[in-house]
């Protein structure tokens, strides 16, 4: 149960930002910690820890404007669902499930966090900036929740999909209003 909770944990931390996760691991892991990554192992571990600053640096600073806003979400929204499987399967240490269920898991979080981001954004026509240092907080205390103390960082996710489901109601809602 802890193994699914962490594997929850790392993949909605990537539903909100996508390179500062794999940053915040591979730092905290030290330099052999993208050797265990199924994909990112192919990649040398300098060219990688570069890129990875560089997104990680974007995003931070970038989402604080509404044209940065965009086009994060558009990179973020292609590429959270890969980077959400391949987080699901570098925290996964047993065989709790097959590999492919850990992947789909994973990855369809991470993309249903983005597309909820996604929604709320063209919904209120730019998130405001409290709501942006949040999601920041929230991602890097998901990364280190789902090594530390998974229970917790299981925990949030649930109440983010909670959230999410209540999101889609209340668009079915407007949408119907409309």
């Amino acid at each position: 149960m802890i193994e699914i909770l962490a594997t929850l944990s790392a993949s909605a931390s990537v539903g909100i930002r996508v390179g500062m996760p794999l940053l915040i691991i591979g730092l905290w892991q030290g330099s052999h910690a993208w050797s265990e990554f199924p994909i990112l192992s192919r990649i040398s571990p300098s060219v990688l820890l570069g890129f990875l600053t560089v997104w990680s640096l974007i995003e931070l600073f970038g989402s604080k404007k509404l044209l940065g806003q965009r086009l994060i979400q558009v990179v973020d929204l292609c590429f959270a669902p890969f980077v959400g499987a391949i987080m699901a399967l570098a925290v996964t240490s047993t065989n709790i499930a097959p590999n492919w269920l850990i992947a789909l898991t994973g990855g369809l979080l991470a993309l249903v966090l983005q597309l909820v981001q996604v929604g709320w954004f063209y919904r209120l026509r730019g998130l405001p900036l409290w709501a942006v240092f949040l999601q920041d907080i929230l991602c890097i205390a998901l990364v280190l929740l789902a090594f530390s103390a998974p229970w917790s960082g299981g925990f949030i996710t649930l109440v983010l999909l909670w959230l999410a489901v209540r999101s889609a109601k209340q668009w079915y809602e407007w949408y119907w209003q409309k």
